[in-house]
């Protein structure tokens, strides 16, 4: 008889997952968060007597559960919560069923747990009962978890909204790139806990990897490495070549949930390819998903100084063209990273909030590729000894630019060092909002400011062990460098730059007045140069030169225009299709060269979405497209593909065939809407020309409406 007692058991899912903000992943089974109570119903054969039944409650996670690592919990039924431990009170007893409040502490481990009950009525003899399972996260609703963010507004925006922005392209092309994070799709709670125990540090000692699941630092870092695939593995393979032939473009993925996956359907099998973008927006769903607050970042100029000398040099020969170097510095055209939210309690007070993860497979830290979590504030304030990896990512945001005329081999004067060329515009997805918004100021004081330069010479002489006010190269560019010249120079575009179009552009050469030629006339020689600009801040071999011959006297403005014809760059840009046009002006008069730039995006054609009905769950959704193609060479091989948590179950791919020059294609797609509330349509159109015309339509999806 006793055996039987416990006849079912409700752990009110619905419920508990409504109150712990997780009813987007499901109501079917329990998910709960942790350092807050959730209520079970156990239904007996007879009536429960708490006087003379004794319940102990038994939550176990991992593999091998031990009270001693945290992976195991008992604890009584008793009438009151005692402390801030697992604990099962407040409960009721209504004839054979007993409602139970269960609560978990604020330092629990995540994940999967096993929930049991041994109930006893004397102390020789008790029996087993399985309650059934649940998984528990992070809680940034509670103000005891190491993850609190108080501000609901906030809580919505980087916990709850499935779908964003991620900012790519060049400091004054900045192009919103929408992707569908997915963090609520069904199956993404499992990947994510999957993905934690692929980690190396999980398969060297899964207890010990299991007990330190309560840390969120440790997970930050866990996902960090792997999300790249360089050591273990991880979700996504990196490639910045150009050959995608046997995986995705980077440019081609929408959202994350297919990349997740891909690699879980494969056993773990990296997911290919992945850029710096794919690599952040992936964590952001994954972190999201475990209930740690996560933004996405991009930085623009974004410095990759591996020799920790807070200085990129980048070379330029007399022809105006940029050259490759040896070294692995680089400057990224943009870099995105993500933002978590924690206390950091192995860090000195004052360091808490977002924090710099970046899964980016860039160097090692620890022995793993990995980065961060790294302090915002202790990046603006240059305490880069604290943990982790402070110092890369604040040359990431600080590093200065010595620009290099090199001439057989040997470098020959410096043509620009710029304190204020490396991390700009830093951006993330604006609160609320589809704007961006420029969060530079909170990883740097004002470019020239006071602070800013005895931060760098702070940050310096921990780095450098030496004392600078801006880089080793200052006493060469004293003596020479790009003072004093006795011309401006500015390239500008005469109209807007369109792929298919020949690109238009002016010197603007003045003449002013420097020590050496106060009053009298100078001639210059320019050469000019276009390469193709890649993402990784390298450039291909020149696709165009040119050559001018001008005299400029005192005071004298001059306007140069200059071609640079579509079949020169026709097949020789990659897929972001930006542009480098570099001159170099050797003056006659002194020797010494000058150096002008412009970096040239090329818009792509516009995509166009409308939704002309109310959407509402279950309900067909007619979604209308229109594309023109705007270039003069036909859209080959063209593909659409459709994407949007709560709107698509997956993802929808339609064959588009050729688009011809100046032609307009419309689409009609009816869509059956899965989730109420707010959501995006992403649509990537992509072609043998051009990989990227993305598009996005916010809709607010009604629930159905009761028959």
């Amino acid at each position: 008889m006793e055996q039987k007692l416990l006849r079912s058991v409700d752990l009110q899912s619905a419920k508990n997952n409504q109150e712990h903000h997780t009813q987007e992943m499901g109501l079917q089974r329990l998910i709960v968060r942790r350092s807050q109570s959730f209520t079970i119903q156990l239904h007996f054969n007879r009536p429960f007597h708490s006087k003379k039944d004794s319940i102990t409650f038994v939550a176990e996670t991992g593999p091998a559960p031990k009270e001693l690592l945290g992976t195991r919990a008992t604890f009584l039924l008793t009438q009151a919560q005692q402390g801030n431990g697992w604990s099962a009170s407040d409960f009721t007893v209504h004839a054979n069923s007993l409602y139970v409040s269960l609560f978990t502490p604020p330092s629990a481990v995540i994940g999967p747990y096993s929930l049991k009950i041994e109930i006893s009525q004397d102390p020789s003899h008790s029996t087993t009962h399985p309650l059934g399972t649940f998984i528990l996260l992070f809680n940034p609703w509670s103000a005891e978890d190491d993850v609190y963010l108080p501000s609901e507004t906030l809580l919505q925006e980087y916990i709850m909204m499935d779908y964003g922005f991620v900012y790519k392209g060049h400091e004054r092309f900045i192009t919103p790139w929408p992707w569908n994070y997915g963090q609520f799709e069904e199956d993404i709670i499992d990947i994510c806990f999957e993905i934690l125990n692929k980690s190396l540090y999980f398969l060297k000692n899964p207890s010990k990897d299991y007990s330190q699941r309560n840390d969120v630092v440790y997970i930050c870092r866990v996902v960090s490495a792997m999300i790249n695939s360089n050591d273990d593995s991880g979700v996504l393979q990196g490639n910045w070549g150009e050959d995608y032939s046997r995986g995705v473009s980077p440019l081609e993925w929408t959202g994350s949930v297919a990349i997740l996956r891909q690699w879980a359907a494969r056993g773990g099998q990296p997911v290919k390819y992945g850029q710096c973008w794919v690599f952040a927006a992936v964590m952001c769903t994954v972190m999201r998903c475990l209930g740690v607050p996560t933004r996405v970042v991009s930085n623009f100029r974004s410095a990759h100084n591996s020799d920790a000398n807070l200085t990129i040099d980048t070379y330029y020969d007399q022809h105006a063209e940029m050259l490759p170097t040896q070294k692995r510095d680089k400057i990224w055209n943009f870099h995105v990273w993500n933002e978590c939210w924690m206390i950091r309690k192995d860090l000195p007070p004052g360091y808490n909030g977002w924090q710099v993860l970046d899964p980016t497979p860039q160097q090692t830290s620890s022995g793993l590729f990995r980065c961060g979590p790294a302090s915002v504030k202790a990046i603006r304030e240059g305490e880069i000894h604290l943990p982790y990896d402070t110092p890369f990512v604040y040359a990431e945001v600080n590093a200065d630019e010595v620009v290099w005329l090199l001439k057989d081999g040997q470098a020959q004067e410096i043509l620009a060092h710029n304190t204020s060329s490396i991390g700009k515009e830093i951006s993330t997805k604006m609160v609320g909002s589809d704007q961006r918004e420029n969060i530079t100021s909170s990883y740097k004081y004002p470019e020239g400011s006071p602070e800013e330069r005895s931060v760098f010479m702070k940050a310096s002489q921990k780095m450098l062990g030496v004392r600078r006010t801006s880089s080793p190269f200052l006493d060469l560019l004293e003596s020479g460098g790009a003072v004093g010249q006795p011309a401006q120079l500015q390239l500008h575009l005469t109209r807007k730059p369109e792929w298919g179009q020949d690109l238009l552009l002016k010197l603007h050469a003045r003449r002013v007045a420097d020590r050496a030629h106060p009053q009298g006339p100078i001639h210059l020689v320019v050469d000019f140069c276009a390469q193709t600009l890649l993402h990784n801040g390298g450039t291909r071999k020149p696709l165009w030169r040119q050559k001018v011959h001008l005299t400029l006297d005192f005071g004298e403005d001059i306007q140069w225009p200059l071609s640079l014809p579509y079949n020169n760059y026709r097949n020789k840009l990659t897929d972001e299709k930006l542009i480098r046009v570099s001159g170099i002006a050797k003056v006659e008069e002194t020797g010494r060269s000058m150096l002008v730039l412009k970096d040239i995006s090329l818009e792509p054609p516009h995509l166009s979405i409308e939704v002309s009905e109310r959407a509402e769950v279950g309900k067909a959704l007619r979604v209308h497209i229109s594309l023109t193609n705007t270039l003069s060479v036909p859209l080959s091989h063209c593909t659409m593909v459709l994407e949007g948590s709560g709107l698509v179950s997956g993802q929808i791919s339609n064959d588009l065939g050729t688009l011809v020059a100046g032609h307009t294609i419309k689409i009609q797609v009816d869509l059956y809407p899965i989730k109420a509330g707010s959501r995006q349509l992403q649509v990537l159109v992509s072609s043998n020309e051009i990989k990227e015309i993305k598009g996005y339509k916010d809709i607010f999806v009604a629930a159905a409406r009761a028959p």
